[in-house]
């Protein structure tokens, strides 16, 4: 099974020193150990080695003990120290070295630690680390010494390390020791381990590729009582399908061995391929004396056969767990093609560990399966897991007096494919989700809420006060489940510089529907832009995939008899460039938690500040290090910001309750793992319409929702044989007058690529700075 984030930990403050600084018994076969560090340098955050050590303020009271080489701290719950080797890496394996030792003292006995080793698979600056695990258990409160051969962490590399760190430290409360850290050198002699290590190496099986988890999740049994253990609820498609989480916040996935993977309605819908399988990482839950099994509700036709697994290892995290398989047929499961709760009793298996169950894995389909929510069950039998319910935001149904503007015009008729009535394009992103005929428009958008229609009212910028009491006007049959905006040009009325348009404002076109359906009425002042710009109207946010139909876009002098008025929503306001004169920022969307130091490296070395916008689901996965990355982030004077919760474009939800779960979700992972509150979104993907507006305004007031006006185009150039196309792109949107940039620090080519972004900015004369302080937001830091 593939794992789709890379466990790295990263270092705060770490810098590494020249090779040269090392001992001359490093630069060849080992005659004696090597000493990494025996904690005389730790006021200064260095080892042995003269190289960056720290526990980043992760720990409780750390000191050393200088005359007796030791640290001493409180563990907290997330406790880690690490200690670093010269950059690119320690040839160890190479040099003679065989494996880890040092001494520990456990605040109690019976306590465990993990160990992690930081290798790459080159011995180069640029080369990605890995990191692989070992948990050193049986601990005592007598000081022990351990010795971990390298053959220990499955996978690790050796000959190139970049680093170790501990963590995980079982006991809490009590104070915890570690002695002088060495590496073994094969020829000399070593000391012995008197305590038990277990390896924690990732897990996989015959019928997966690769999976991982962490030692130290584990679920505990309960005492006296007993809760259903949710594994996923199907609740979001980008949660499973961009970021890879079950509801468990760890890894799940089909490794691309699909067709389709289709989320809705608390349900997952697998399509096979030849070979297909689906998995859900469980960490190492423990039913002993708990859970009786694992059970779904199916959907499948008559004849549907598949095959489930359970992994298990002792250690909780294994590179060779323990498989048991049984068919669906050994189940005693037939499908009907109704939906049917099926459990997976563990007395099924034989001599299933249930006190370590790791994955569970589906393959062998030969037919297309539906799932319901995935939960342990509590006892000998199990039933649905409940579908969790979110509810509805109360939306304001106020309306306002109507008004009566100085005239009509009919803006598009639809006599044209290519020109409205005005003589003015029109046209769309897409033209295979739209047909022009006999008068009429058809849009089957297909539910993709990224894509956009429009209509032009002039060829430069129109003034369109005149008509503020008028009202528009769409005639239409079919869906109303889309946004409608009026676009403002840029300052100088000049198409060819960025952005352009400089903004818009939407509406709910369903808001503004009269109840037979056929008619929507917009007031005009309801679009708050600047009128006077006024360039053309957009249908967008299609969240639907209904079709809509329209035979007339117009604006007319007054409403229907009858016909109420609702009043305006609040949207926030819609930004694709800075406000503040000859500014420029760069807005830098997550990324891979490995490239984050060389990001943080080239703005520290162009000494300028910048924003991050981050995903929230992410921030709570303790795997993969990003809170400790947005930690140093912050700490450096960067501004964090929001970019949703698990990454959906999210003007495509079903309803106002998925967005509103999105972004306060977001917020609340933000504000408990960085204990940060920002006014500042950017939406996943771009998607923007009045719905996500309309909640962002209500849920963080004076938010600001940020476009771009440069695109590094990352997502089209970064793997392709041609990613110099990323400077091209920066180029041109540079020319043309943009100053906010989007990119992500997903790709090295794209990060490597930064120095020279930074160095195109600035060589236009504009000041770089962060996305508020460019805004001109009062509460950013001063420049």
């Amino acid at each position: 099974m593939r794992v789709p984030k890379l466990r790295i930990m990263l270092f705060p403050g770490a810098f590494f020193l020249a090779a040269s600084l090392l001992p001359s018994g490093a630069q060849a076969a080992c005659s004696q150990d090597l000493v990494i560090d025996d904690y005389s340098r730790y006021s200064t955050n260095t080892n042995s080695l003269g190289v960056w050590t720290s526990d980043d303020g992760s720990c409780t009271a750390l000191r050393a003990d200088t005359a007796n080489n030791k640290i001493t701290f409180g563990s907290s719950a997330n406790c880690y120290f690490y200690t670093n080797f010269p950059d690119p890496c320690l040839k160890a394996s190479t040099e003679g070295y065989n494996g880890l030792s040092f001494s520990v003292k456990a605040p109690a006995g019976g306590a465990s630690m993990l160990v992690e080793i930081q290798t790459t698979t080159t011995c180069s600056a640029s080369a990605v680390a890995k990191s692989s695990y070992f948990t050193v258990s049986g601990l005592t409160t007598n000081t022990e010494t351990v010795n971990i051969p390298f053959t220990q962490w499955a996978g690790a590399n050796a000959a190139s390390i970049k680093s170790f760190v501990f963590a995980s430290f079982s006991t809490t409360g009590g104070t915890w020791e570690i002695g002088q850290t060495s590496l073994v050198c094969g020829t000399a002699s070593g000391g012995s381990s008197s305590v038990k290590v277990t390896s924690t190496t990732k897990p996989s099986s015959s019928s997966t590729s690769e999976a991982s988890t962490s030692a130290s999740r584990t679920t505990a049994a309960a005492s006296g009582s007993c809760t259903d253990l949710l594994i996923d609820d199907w609740s979001s498609q980008s949660r499973l399908t961009f970021l890879f989480y079950n509801a468990m916040l760890l890894p799940s996935s089909d490794d691309g061995t699909m067709s389709s993977i289709v989320v809705a309605d608390n349900h997952v819908t697998l399509t096979k391929k030849d070979s297909s399988y689906f998995y859900s990482m469980l960490g190492c839950t423990s039913a002993t004396d708990k859970y009786g099994g694992i059970g779904m509700t199916i959907k499948a036709a008559a004849g549907t056969t598949l095959q489930v697994e359970l992994q298990t290892s002792a250690s909780c995290d294994s590179g060779n767990p323990t498989s048991n398989i049984l068919s669906s047929a050994q189940l005693g499961w037939t499908f009907s093609g109704a939906e049917v709760y099926y459990s997976i009793p563990f007395s099924k298996f034989s001599g299933l560990d249930v006190g370590h169950i790791t994955a569970i894995v589906f393959s062998n389909f030969n037919q297309v399966v539906t799932f319901g929510p995935l939960a342990f069950y509590c006892g000998i039998t199990g039933s649905p897991y409940p579908i969790p319910s979110l509810s509805q935001p109360a939306v304001p149904t106020s309306t306002v007096p109507a008004t009566s503007g100085p005239n009509s015009i009919v803006i598009d008729a639809f006599a044209n494919p290519n020109a409205n009535a005005l003589g003015f394009w029109h046209g769309g992103d897409d033209p295979t989700t739209y047909t022009i005929s006999a008068g009429r428009i058809t849009f089957a958008m297909k539910g993709n809420a990224d894509l956009s229609w429009y209509t032009q009212l002039s060829g430069s910028c129109s003034d369109f006060t005149a008509n503020d009491n008028g009202y528009l006007h769409i005639a239409y049959t079919g869906s109303s489940a889309f946004s409608v905006a009026l676009q403002q040009h840029n300052p100088t009325c000049n198409a060819q510089l960025a952005p352009y348009p400089q903004t818009w404002d939407d509406v709910e076109a369903g808001r503004y529907s009269n109840n037979a359906k056929t008619d929507i009425y917009i007031p005009m002042a309801h679009f708050k832009i600047d009128r006077k710009k006024s360039i053309g109207i957009a249908f967008k946010g299609f969240y639907s995939s209904a079709t809509t139909t329209v035979s007339k876009i117009e604006i007319v002098e007054t409403v229907p008899a009858g016909f109420s008025v609702p009043s305006k929503l609040d949207t926030a306001p819609l930004y694709f460039a800075c406000t503040r004169p000859n500014s420029f920022a760069f807005a830098i969307d997550d990324g891979d938690p490995a490239l984050a130091q060389q990001v943080l490296q080239a703005v520290n070395a162009a000494d300028i500040k910048v924003s991050f916008f981050t995903v929230g689901a992410p921030l709570l996965d303790s795997g993969n290090n990003l809170t400790n990355v947005y930690k140093e982030m912050l700490g450096r004077g960067h501004q964090m910001a929001y970019h949703s919760y698990t990454h959906p474009p999210m003007e495509g939800l079903p309803d106002l309750a998925a967005i509103d779960s999105e972004l306060t979700q977001a917020v609340d992972a933000v504000q408990k793992t960085l204990n940060v509150k920002s006014k500042y979104f950017r939406p996943p993907f771009g998607t923007e319409g009045a719905r996500i507006r309309q909640r962002l305004a209500a849920i963080i007031p004076d938010s600001k929702f940020i476009g771009w006006s440069v695109d590094v185009e990352d997502y089209l150039w970064a793997l392709s044989s041609t990613p110099e196309k990323q400077l091209d792109a920066f180029k041109r949107d540079l020319a043309r007058g943009g100053n906010l940039v989007v990119m992500h620090y997903l790709y090295p080519t794209t990060v490597q690529y930064l120095p020279q972004f930074i160095a195109l900015a600035k060589a236009t004369g504009k000041r770089l700075m962060r996305v508020d302080q460019c805004m001109e937001d009062p509460e950013a830091p001063p420049l």
